[in-house]
């Protein structure tokens, strides 16, 4: 079987992430990575949080922690999250590590030694009154676009306009407050992406055929607007430090690179932070150095990423001249909005991931994210469309379908699947088209169209509601004993195919149902269609238990407390 290397855009360090976040990257990326590995292929899911760069700076003297401090515990904080969304990580690192450390100086040195960074002077803010230079987040001010009055020296978040330090009016240094600034002069790094232009294209160009029209869209808008050099590194107390090795100037003003620079390579840092854990046993290199003919490589990630993932990572890969794992697929996806505007982590606009664990299990949250996944365009978050999509999927059609078939067989027959007589014309169509959806959703899940894949589950467990309306053993008990019985049996067969096949979307609800069943053998990790098409999963005589309700109905109660604590529209 393949190799398949899976990493999401590494979540900021800055505060829990909202459900955007969550369905742009990480759960995406779970779901396809617990497929791969039930089909029995080699699968490394990597991930970290992004912890450099200004914003987790600011973040930390908010709290009054020193930075690394911080992001120690925002980190922790994040991945007990994750952990409660039961994301599959093989590991979940940090780009602070030292392993990362080690490989963003190394490909800074190959760049330079082959003449694509280069030390320009520029004229940055600085603050007499902070002692210090301040990159372009650390400078506050009013908007002169909109009068907004906490934009930032980067971006205006109120109009989203692209700002200078310099642009503002009433500028203000954000450590201390202090207005007295001045422009001077000072160096720093610049990666020569225009030197790379035409090898960028080029290998865009052997890949975007494949890509979703997102993905090459956005990277062939930015290669045809030409790429720029790009300054790498920043004046900040936090970051991978400019190695003093080669840039001894630059190290003893405390440079580091800029978190764009080294939160992409963090996908190989964080992969040598899992190896070095057991390194008798785990070779990190083998998935990322001289991999292209081994190794399968996708990344998922929402379309703000794009950019960097698709034009300037691989820039930087190309530019250190080693044979260095490039992708082979991006996955990339549009908005999640709340009500039609934007989830908004600094204005706690919609729902964040924290919360929502809160209110309902983790199950109830990737079904309905991955169902109505943005791939194609933007999709929108709203309260009803939510229980609606609850009530309707994983309650009526999922969760009522298990508890019938299991409560009303244990009344009637006992708490052992029942024999019942020979599997009839009804079963053996019933088969067919079981193996027919099946495929169906394989072919979903091979091509990454989720909301497709959702779409195809969703209609394996319909098969089963209208094969039990059809049969009605409830009816059928009263003339045909062993009819009902094979009704049953064969329905309790097909709850065990939907917790096999399940697994990937609700992969605790899939363990309860599995596990409702005793059997002493159970190791299939896959159920191919023709072995779906026998449904003989669960022989007769199997002892079974009725499992607690699956999926509770959301009622007009609940529909009105969650819009009256998160709002029911844009904020």
């Amino acid at each position: 079987m393949a190799r398949h290397l899976i990493t999401s855009a590494l979540p900021y360090i800055n505060g829990i992430k909202h459900l955007g976040n969550m369905v742009g990257s990480m759960l995406p990326a779970d779901v396809y990575s617990r497929y791969l590995r039930q089909r029995g292929h080699d699968v490394l899911y990597i991930c970290a949080t992004d912890e450099h760069g200004t914003p987790a700076e600011l973040a930390a003297k908010e709290q009054g922690l020193p930075v690394d401090e911080f992001c120690a515990q925002a980190h922790d904080a994040q991945k007990a999250v994750y952990d409660g969304f039961a994301l599959a990580f093989d590991y979940f690192g940090r780009s602070s590590s030292p392993q990362n450390v080690e490989i963003t100086q190394h490909f800074a040195r190959r760049l330079n030694e082959n003449g694509f960074i280069e030390e320009r002077a520029i004229r940055q803010v600085y603050s007499p009154a902070d002692g210090r230079f301040l990159p372009d987040r650390y400078v506050e001010g009013t908007c002169p676009h909109c009068g907004y009055d906490k934009a930032r020296g980067d971006q205006c978040e109120n109009c989203t306009r692209v700002l200078d330090p310099t642009d503002l009016i009433n500028p203000r240094s954000a450590i201390s407050g202090s207005t007295d600034l001045e422009v001077r002069e000072t160096k720093h790094l610049f990666l020569l992406q225009s030197k790379l232009q035409h090898e960028v294209e080029a290998w865009v160009s052997r890949h975007e055929a494949d890509w979703p029209q997102l993905a090459s869209s956005i990277a062939r808008k930015w290669l045809n607007e030409g790429l720029h050099d790009r300054a790498i590194t920043r004046d900040l107390d936090w970051g991978v430090p400019v190695p003093a090795d080669t840039w001894p100037e630059l190290a003893a003003e405390g440079k580091v690179f800029y978190v764009w620079f080294d939160a992409p390579i963090e996908y190989i840092g964080a992969t040598k932070e899992w190896s070095d854990l057991d390194p008798e046993n785990r070779d990190w290199k083998s998935w990322w150095y001289e991999a292209d003919d081994t190794v399968r490589y996708t990344e998922f990630m929402a379309k703000d990423n794009v950019p960097f993932h698709t034009v300037m990572f691989p820039a930087t890969e190309l530019g250190v001249r080693e044979p260095w794992k490039k992708v082979d697929y991006v996955k990339a996806f549009n908005w999640l909005t709340y009500y039609g505007g934007k989830f908004s982590t600094s204005q706690k606009r919609g729902v964040f991931t924290d919360q929502a664990l809160d209110i309902l299990p983790a199950d109830y949250w990737r079904y309905f994210l991955i169902a109505n996944a943005p791939e194609s365009d933007d999709s929108s978050f709203t309260w009803e469309h939510f229980t609606a999509t609850v009530n309707k999927d994983l309650a009526d059609t999922l969760g009522n379908f298990v508890n019938r078939v299991l409560s009303f067989s244990k009344k009637r027959f006992g708490e052992e699947v029942p024999q019942g007589s020979a599997a009839g014309e009804a079963e053996a169509k019933l088969g067919e088209q079981i193996a027919e959806l099946l495929a169906e959703y394989e072919a979903q899940m091979e091509a990454l169209q989720f909301r497709k894949a959702a779409a195809a589950l969703r209609a394996l467990w319909s098969a089963g509601n209208s094969y039990l309306e059809e049969k009605a053993p409830w009816l059928e008990i009263k003339t045909d004993k062993d009819g009902a019985a094979l009704t049953l049996r064969t329905a309790m067969n097909l709850i065990h195919l939907y917790a096999v096949v399940s697994e990937p979307f609700i992969p605790a609800s899939a363990k309860v149902m599995r596990e409702a069943f005793a059997l002493s053998d159970d190791t299939a990790t896959w159920v191919s269609p023709e072995e779906a098409k026998a449904l003989a999963a669960v022989p007769a005589g199997t002892a079974f238990t009725v499992p607690p309700v699956l999926f509770a109905k959301l009622t007009d109660d609940d529909l009105a407390a969650y819009k009256e604590r998160f709002g029911g529209q844009e904020a």
